[in-house]
């Protein structure tokens, strides 16, 4: 398995197939290019560019794109390429077993309705990786072997981030959600998970490939 990191949210995911979650408008359009499958977390612009998954559905016929049944309105213009999925399911994506988890995007403010969210499981029980969207959402009774944890958002503080990533557990954490913070702030945020998440945790560079 080898896993991209683009700007902001987004993973280019390469096993036997190619699989994207959350192409986003703060993210590289090229994180498409010859993508079997897209995992979509929730409907907000920074983990979905609609005219960019419509671009590459365009280009590729057989695209699959899969996410919650709220964010499926959004996909209309890409034509009949969208599967609904829902917290608990367990499906096939470009190769890659993938589970879904959560359901609920975390509370940005009372006055702000909350929105879908779906935390996504890829890969199997030896190498996995962990996408939890714009949520803290733990998957109960499940090893994960990478986790990507949010860095900055309006809906979180870094306190929930270091203890996201220990209820966790994972076998190395990265950041990810990290388009918002500024170089200088990073380096604080990343400092603090560094000694306290109690995992190996690093902050990839966009296009870094593990």
């Amino acid at each position: 398995m080898r896993v991209t990191k683009f700007t902001h949210s987004c993973l280019r995911i390469e096993g036997d197939g190619v699989l994207v979650v959350d192409p986003g408008e703060f993210s590289e359009r090229s994180a498409l290019d010859g993508a079997d499958a897209v995992l979509i977390t929730h409907e907000h612009i920074d983990h979905l560019d609609v005219a960019a998954v419509a671009d590459a559905a365009g280009k590729r016929a057989d695209l699959r794109v899969f996410a919650h049944a709220e964010v499926l309105p959004k996909l209309a213009a890409c034509g009949d390429i969208a599967t609904a999925v829902g917290p608990g399911e367990q499906f096939g994506a470009a190769g890659f077993r993938v589970r879904a988890f959560g359901g609920e995007h975390a509370l940005i403010h009372p006055d702000i309705p909350r929105v879908a969210n779906l935390a996504y499981l890829i890969g199997d029980d030896d190498a996995n990786v962990y996408h939890p969207g714009d949520s803290f959402t733990v998957p109960e009774d499940t090893a994960v072997d990478t986790l990507f944890v949010p860095l900055n958002a309006p809906w979180m503080k870094l306190m929930e981030s270091i203890d996201f990533v220990r209820a966790v557990r994972p076998g190395r954490a990265y950041a990810l959600h990290d388009a918002l913070l500024t170089a200088t702030g990073a380096r604080i945020s990343d400092g603090h998970l560094d000694r306290l998440s109690g995992t190996t945790y690093a902050h990839l560079e966009p296009g870094t490939t593990i």
